[in-house]
């Protein structure tokens, strides 16, 4: 349990060995924000944290590095104290690199600021920073109708390109993630209940765009790493959809379990059937997604028999079916994130506002049905 109000959550995604993640805080003392590194004992279930000081304001977004554990990228809201700006707040970004770690103690640490994201000549409203997914060196930044490619090969972060939504009374970005296929040279973006896919090859405007994807305001979306066109959705109408974006006019799929807005949404890496939702309605919801998956009959594996031929039960597998997995229930306040962990395809983590943590696995029947 964490003592602020939290909402950033990621997981630390170039560890593949042990299941950590991180969290950002949100306390209306700026200077009182923390960075959270928890890390799960499997063996035990235990949780052990290690809390690092992020003095410059409460954190909105939060990312790790793809390919350097111990560096991530925070998005946050920032007190002026200056003479002419006190009192006004402004969303800043920063890239930190964590000290090394050898053990886990009460003390809190120092973070190493290694650069700092301006982008103040894009506007105001900094929403995200998001890692491309293969190169740690490119990243994105949403503000205002901008997305900002940076390259932070050389010394200082530099502005490689932008891309900006023109047209009169366009709502701003609110969200955005980098297309992992095809080199992951797109970037898409959600603003209000609109989806658009920008190409970084050809900049001057959207590659395709899917209008009025949602009823009402759109908080994410994730693609399936695994099938090339698929992309998933969630947002205030309560619903998540699936869309294949060569035919973007009507959803794949949708579905609507939550009893208000949706907040975030998570495709599994490995068993892309497995999709996580959390909610204001304070639940955590594990969905079996089987009809559009990679893996429809779970994941082709033959199995052998007692005495060494092929049971004639995995050469017909039964179709996996969609539907709910399980509804976790162990938050009292807003799920504001859920994050699958990088290093266990079947630990999921999920963060309320109230700054609760909480822990769950894929039920072992599911798990054992997907393999087997």
């Amino acid at each position: 349990m964490v003592h602020f109000e939290t909402r950033a959550l990621s997981a630390q995604t170039a560890e593949t060995d042990v299941v950590r993640f991180l969290i950002g805080t949100q306390s209306l003392n700026f200077s009182n924000n923390q960075i959270h590194l928890v890390e799960l004992n499997e063996e035990t279930g235990n949780l052990k944290t290690q809390v690092f000081q992020h003095p410059l304001g409460e954190i909105w977004s939060l990312q790790a590095s793809p390919t350097e554990p111990d560096v991530f990228i925070t998005c946050y809201n920032h007190l002026s104290v200056t003479f002419l700006e006190e009192g006004t707040c402004q969303m800043k970004g920063a890239i930190w690199k964590f000290p090394e770690i050898k053990e886990y103690t009460n003390d809190i640490l120092q973070l190493d600021k290694l650069a700092d994201i301006d982008t103040t000549l894009y506007g105001t409203d900094l929403k995200t920073i998001a890692y491309h997914p293969m190169d740690c060196k490119k990243i994105v930044s949403v503000v205002d109708n901008n997305i900002v490619l940076w390259d932070l090969a050389n010394k200082g972060p530099q502005v490689a390109t932008s891309n900006t939504l023109a047209g009169k009374g366009q709502p701003r970005f609110t969200n955005g993630k980098w297309n992992p296929h095809n080199g992951a040279n797109q970037f898409v973006t959600l603003n209000e209940n609109n989806i658009r896919g920008w190409d970084f090859r050809s900049p001057s405007n959207a590659a395709w765009f899917i209008l009025s994807a949602h009823s009402q305001i759109i908080r994410d979306l994730d693609f399936n790493a695994n099938r090339q066109y698929f992309l998933s959705t969630c947002g205030d109408d309560g619903y998540m959809k699936f869309w294949d974006i060569r035919s973007p006019t009507e959803p794949v799929l949708s579905r609507m379990e939550h009893s208000h807005w949706v907040w975030n949404i998570r495709i599994n890496r490995f068993h892309d059937q497995l999709v996580l939702t959390s909610s204001s309605d304070s639940r955590v919801i594990l969905y079996s997604i089987a009809s559009i998956s990679s893996e429809p009959f779970g994941h082709m594996v033959s199995t052998e028999d007692e005495f060494g031929s092929q049971s004639d039960e995995s050469c017909g597998k039964r179709k996996l079916e969609d539907g709910l997995v399980g509804r976790y229930e162990e938050h009292e306040d807003s799920v504001y994130a859920v994050e699958w962990s990088s290093a266990d395809p079947w630990t999921f983590a999920s963060l309320s506002y109230d700054g609760r943590l909480v822990l769950n696995k894929v039920p072992r029947k599911y798990k054992y049905q997907i393999l087997l």
